[in-house]
């Protein structure tokens, strides 16, 4: 057995183990099996590694809603954003927009921050309306007055900015944004994969081939899935991954056994430094009310945490994930829908509410649809009648799961002539703000917001699935496992 082992293990690369027939050889049809070193990190973006968590409450439940019992879950690793969306970033999108949606003004107003949510009856916050967001002195705070629906499709727009990059980047396409975007010549994802994108210059450096015998004719300016270039989709992230990454349980770890349960993401039960250098000792670790009525401190005193509003992105002190204000400064989107009994709904891996599946429209011949007036693939929810044999789900709306019996038009009916505002247009956010109390900073805390609403507390920040091994592309090991999974010298996995 040693033996075959070593035989297999010293074989010919890069070969087949089915057919023993070479991968990347156009004698043998040209199957390509290209090298890959692991997802990178995009831009933005820090690897919160995976693991299992008590979601849920660590506080108690003031409110008395009774919406976050505890619960052990698992989350895959993902990525997520060090710093919340900043308006200067928001502002390169709606700019964006506007550059190149020339015959579709209305898509740029669409996406604009709603800089009235500063308005209220009883204080003079005009100034915020008026420069908040424009302002560079205000360029590096977290952008506010962004609804739900505006997240994501900011989310949406930064992944096909950052593919496009990379495209470019690799040389494979050339690409300039000013000549070649513009209305539905824009680029997308899903439709440059769908091989719609019709708009191509060749780049210096193309992939190769090898369904092509001839060396000169072994050129590929079309990338695939397969290759491993793209990134996968920017997005929000799920109540459990924001929860978790909140936590930041990884600096508590001893024998896999998380050897204290947090209020906050620090270990310590006061949101003042006690234990760290002179220097720091006394300072207030986040932007939130600490005080009735004291959203700053008190001049000269020196200010406790310096933020009457938003503070900048890069404020006070990361978590052991290495991500900044997840505890306050503006409270931030998920993409779950709400329901006060999730947590007792929940998967136990990879939890949320809030599934719609649909697919991409064909035509009578099976072949997609042309792209819409923005350069897009056009998708429709799926119908029962296609999903009869499937016994995973049948029906394209997932959102009203295990409470249908309650469930009537989208509105969640609690007695008799009664509506309540828990309707599938509720969006989940977390974390407190800079006009919120501490009782918000704890990870298990949430709250509930139409998707269409926007506040002048609350931001987002977007996040990414880790595709493969769960630690990254880093050298360490788990289970004397690299993080690729595969042993370098053997070339197996153990």
């Amino acid at each position: 057995m040693a033996a075959m082992v070593a035989a297999s293990a010293c074989g010919p690369k890069n070969v087949s183990k089915t057919t023993g027939q070479a991968y990347n050889n156009p004698k043998w049809g040209g199957f390509a099996n290209p090298s890959y070193r692991g997802q990178e990190t995009g831009p933005g973006l820090v690897l919160v590694e995976g693991g299992s968590f008590t979601m849920g409450s660590t506080e108690k439940d003031l409110q008395f809603d009774n919406n976050n019992a505890e619960r052990t879950v698992t989350v895959n690793s993902f990525y997520m954003d060090e710093v919340e969306v900043s308006n200067l970033q928001y502002r390169e999108y709606v700019y964006w927009l506007m550059r190149t949606y020339i015959s579709y003004p209305e898509v740029y107003q669409r996406a604009l921050p709603d800089s009235l949510c500063w308005r209220s009856k009883l204080a003079f916050n005009e100034p915020f309306v008026e420069y908040y967001f424009r302002h560079p002195s205000y360029k590096d705070y977290p952008v506010v007055g962004v609804n739900w629906q505006q997240a994501s499709e900011f989310a949406q727009w930064r992944t096909e900015r950052v593919n496009e990059t990379i495209l470019d980047r690799e040389g494979i396409i050339k690409y300039d944004v000013v000549t070649d975007a513009n209305d539905d010549n824009t680029f997308h994802t899903r439709t440059y994969l769908a091989g719609q994108y019709d708009f191509i210059k060749k780049g210096k450096k193309p992939l190769s081939d090898f369904s092509k015998k001839k060396k000169k004719d072994q050129k590929r300016f079309k990338v695939n899935m397969e290759d491993g270039i793209f990134l996968p989709e920017y997005r929000l992230p799920t109540e459990a991954e924001w929860e978790y990454a909140a936590q930041a349980n990884i600096g508590d770890v001893n024998f896999n056994n998380v050897e204290q349960k947090k209020i906050y993401g620090w270990n310590d039960y006061t949101i003042r430094i006690k234990e760290e250098k002179e220097k720091d000792r006394g300072k207030i670790r986040l932007n939130a009310m600490v005080g009735k009525g004291d959203f700053g401190g008190v001049a000269g005193g020196p200010l406790n945490d310096a933020g009457f509003v938003p503070t900048t992105v890069y404020s006070y002190w990361p978590n052991a994930y290495g991500l900044y204000n997840m505890e306050g400064n503006v409270a931030e989107w998920t993409m779950d829908v709400y329901r006060p009994l999730s947590q007792e709904d929940f998967d136990a891996f990879m939890p949320f509410r809030g599934n719609v599946y649909k697919t991409l429209v064909l035509d009578q011949y099976g072949v997609i649809e042309q792209k819409d007036s923005l350069g897009r693939l056009q998708y429709r929810d799926v119908t029962e009648r296609e999903n009869v044999n499937r016994r995973n789900y049948k029906k394209s709306d997932n959102i009203g799961f295990k409470d249908e019996e309650n469930y009537n038009n989208g509105d969640m009916t609690y007695e008799y002539g009664v509506t309540s505002l828990v309707n599938n247009k509720a969006r989940v956010y977390k974390g407190a703000s800079w006009n919120d109390r501490v009782y918000w900073a704890s990870p298990g805390t949430r709250r509930f917001l139409d998707e269409k609403q926007s506040q002048s507390n609350l931001g987002f920040r977007c996040a990414m699935i880790r595709i493969g091994s769960p630690v990254g592309n880093s050298k360490k090991k788990y289970n004397g496992l690299p993080s690729s999974g595969i042993d370098k010298k053997t070339k197996r996995r153990k």
